[in-house]
């Protein structure tokens, strides 16, 4: 069984960073190890939660993972909190990951702005980490900012995004999964993509840039970005390739997104994606 080991946050209650992580790469077949970087008492879409910061434990953990000769197949990264957490990743994987598959998911902006207590500086930061890695997944907003470039919230093209695809690869990333891509008319080789959402990859390697388009849902929820990166990292570690595991990524976010809307009084703080895992168990048995 292939062993990975993902950093982010836990929060006790609220479907984000670990406690998606954990059970979805865990369904699907894969040894989910944890360095949790805070504990929170909720996610920060409540109001009122409490914060524990762990950067402090990170290293004594690691050293004694060093100690234990723990080896793992894959580092993925979430959300990271501060310079010195971001300091200390660069350190797990030079420790850790001379034979790991490197994955990092900036956690840090959505929709044009930046979470709260990130910086531009700290953005930058981030890239550096990010050109450590094997497999980057930034969303849009994260992209630019991480290349110290203008948003576009709409109006690009197909042009526009390989371009944005090659620049992050020019940070040192072997390869680019840009998500959140929506085009207001179809592109050229990209016909009946309107009204959908996407994802675009680049394989700095080979050159090779991929699309992969699904259904656009009507509302958007806390905590998917995590899951598809969740979901990412376990069907790379079962073998798929790329573009087999970020297709599977978008389309179980959707079929999670699509369950939480069937009911009435539906989960306002993430989505169930738990009762969707036969979905995704099912899918990767076809694959």
């Amino acid at each position: 069984m292939k062993r990975i080991i993902t950093v982010q946050d836990i929060s006790c209650v609220g479907k984000c960073s670990l406690t998606v992580a954990l059970p979805i790469i865990s369904a699907m077949g894969v040894e989910a190890c944890v360095l949790p970087t805070a504990v929170l008492s909720t996610h920060t879409a409540f109001k009122g939660f409490t914060f524990r910061d762990l950067t402090s434990d990170i290293e004594p953990i690691c050293r004694h993972w060093k100690d234990e000769n723990i080896q793992f197949d894959a580092i993925y990264t979430g959300y990271l909190g501060s310079f010195e957490q971001l300091d200390l990743m660069h350190k797990l994987m030079a420790d850790f990951g001379s034979t790991a598959l490197k994955i990092v998911d900036p956690c840090m902006a959505d929709n044009g702005k930046l979470y709260p207590g990130f910086t531009q500086e700290f953005a930058f930061a981030m890239a550096k980490l990010c050109g450590k890695a094997d497999v980057v997944v930034p969303n849009l907003t994260e992209a630019s900012f991480m290349l110290g470039i203008p948003y576009q919230a709409a109006g690009y093209d197909k042009d526009y995004i390989i371009s944005v695809l090659k620049q992050l690869a020019q940070l040192g990333a072997k390869q680019v999964v840009l998500k959140g891509i929506e085009f207001e008319k179809d592109q050229p080789e990209l016909i009946g993509v309107t009204g959908k959402i996407g994802i675009a990859s680049y394989d700095a390697n080979t050159g090779t840039i991929s699309w992969y388009f699904h259904k656009k849902m009507p509302q958007s929820f806390h905590g998917t970005g995590d899951i598809f990166a969740s979901v990412l990292t376990g069907a790379l570690m079962r073998g798929l390739t790329l573009e087999q595991s970020y297709a599977l990524a978008g389309d179980f976010v959707a079929e999670s997104i699509d369950a939480t809307l069937q009911h009435k009084d539906y989960n306002w703080y993430g989505v169930d994606f738990e009762t969707v895992f036969p979905y995704l168990i099912n899918r990767l048995q076809k694959m």
